[in-house]
């Protein structure tokens, strides 16, 4: 299993869960975050003061996915995340060494996927095993 996560630009998130979803991805994770890169900053003016902005709003999306279906999600994110134009994010890969679903104690690939009629419940991925 591997996890992937995705900075991406907020209005993308969308294009990006729809297309995620597309390849089998069964759920995410998603999170607000801030960007810095020194192609960002920018002078604005507040309360009479000009004040530099560095950080940008972005949006974290992970998701834990089968090896087979690596590569499908990392062009999913790519094709549906992309403008082309500077800021559009990054994508990160990592081995996920063991997972837990907190609800049934189910373990491994068992934690991550859902039979179809079965609740979502929570669960924790771990990076480097339990």
């Amino acid at each position: 299993m591997k996890m992937v996560e995705g900075i991406i630009q907020p209005q993308k998130l969308d294009e990006v869960k729809s297309a995620l979803l597309q390849t089998g991805v069964q759920g995410m994770t998603v999170s607000k975050a801030e960007g810095f890169t020194r192609d960002h900053t920018r002078k604005e003016v507040y309360r009479s003061a000009t004040i530099t902005v560095d950080f940008v709003p972005m949006v974290k999306v992970q998701a834990v996915v089968e090896d087979d279906l690596l590569e499908q999600a990392l062009n999913a994110i790519e094709s549906s995340a992309k403008t082309g134009h500077i800021g559009d994010g990054k994508v990160f890969v990592w081995d996920v060494g063991q997972a837990l679903r907190i609800r049934t104690g189910e373990t491994g690939e068992d934690a991550v996927h859902r039979d179809i009629g079965t609740r979502i419940g929570g669960h924790v991925a771990v990076a480097g095993g339990i």
